[in-house]
């Protein structure tokens, strides 16, 4: 059986650096905290957790800390939290992506310029509650066709348009068009990253040509999620895995070729498991 591994899978320059902010941080002998998991990807965070570093959930569970660093998850938080770390005199490391980071600094510009805020993406995504965080004004987010359908901003309202920077970049560019028919005063900041985009352009060519596609990532992976759904819909054998454990493969003996592509927060280790598991046992 031949397999077609994508050049752009594992981990992106964001999560990798990110991932290694907390490695050099859990060598220093204090106690290492990250607000949220580093990046969505349980062994990942489960290695972490061996080496002593402790996942925060929650601002009450920060206010508790007296003493130590925490480390800024990639997905980045709300301004205040950083506020919150610093007043209490801990150590804040700031592993925010880059390319989220950017988002932050253009919605806090845009709405304090008074423009109403029009955040594209998943709704109680840690990425995107920590860019409503950022807004010093009215800040939306819509995630579907029907939501931009729907949503009335307010009136003679400037608008400017961001999206999360995982989100799916064809139905960026529907729900754009909406807003844009509607006749608001309209901004817009394509703010998805380029690896989002080679990732999904590079699932889509893929699946297209293969029997079977296996997507490997992280279950609370946007990025991960969006690449499984692109290839469910150019190949119907696909399958959805996050380690090797979890590969259970019962396919039809006419399939001769086999796809793999993998989220942002996929370590490249279990790329390389369930490559050669499929080509030895295949």
């Amino acid at each position: 059986m031949e397999v077609i591994v994508a050049e752009h899978a594992g981990f992106c320059f964001g999560v990798k650096r990110a991932v290694e902010k907390v490695y050099e941080q859990a060598g220093t002998g204090k106690p290492i905290y990250t607000y949220g998991p580093i990046i969505h990807n349980e062994e990942v965070v489960k290695d972490l957790a061996h080496k002593g570093v402790q996942v925060i959930d929650s601002e009450k569970e920060l206010a508790q800390i007296t003493e130590g660093t925490v480390v800024i998850r990639s997905h980045g938080v709300p301004g205040r939290i950083e506020d919150l770390i610093r007043a209490k005199g801990l150590e804040c490391v700031d592993a925010t992506c880059p390319f989220v980071k950017r988002i932050h600094n253009i919605v806090a510009r845009e709405s304090g310029a008074g423009k109403e805020i029009v955040i594209i993406g998943n709704a109680g995504h840690p990425e995107v509650d920590g860019i409503i965080g950022w807004a010093r004004g009215p800040a939306t987010v819509v995630g579907t066709l029907e939501e931009a359908q729907n949503l009335v901003c307010g009136k003679g309202k400037e608008i400017c348009i961001v999206s999360q920077t995982t989100f799916n970049y064809n139905k960026f560019q529907d729900m754009v068009e909406i807003f844009m028919k509607k006749g608001y005063n309209v901004t817009v900041v394509n703010t998805i990253c380029n690896a989002t985009e080679e990732r999904q352009t590079e699932a889509v060519r893929i699946a297209a040509a293969v029997d079977a596609m296996i997507v490997i990532g992280g279950k609370h992976s946007s990025n991960t999620q969006k690449l499984y759904e692109i290839c469910m819909q150019e190949c119907a054998n696909t399958y959805f895995i996050q380690t090797l454990d979890d590969l259970h493969l019962d396919l039809p003996k006419s399939v001769r070729l086999v796809g793999i592509t993998a989220g942002a927060s996929t370590p490249n280790n279990i790329i390389e498991e369930v490559q050669n598991y499929v080509r030895i046992n295949f």
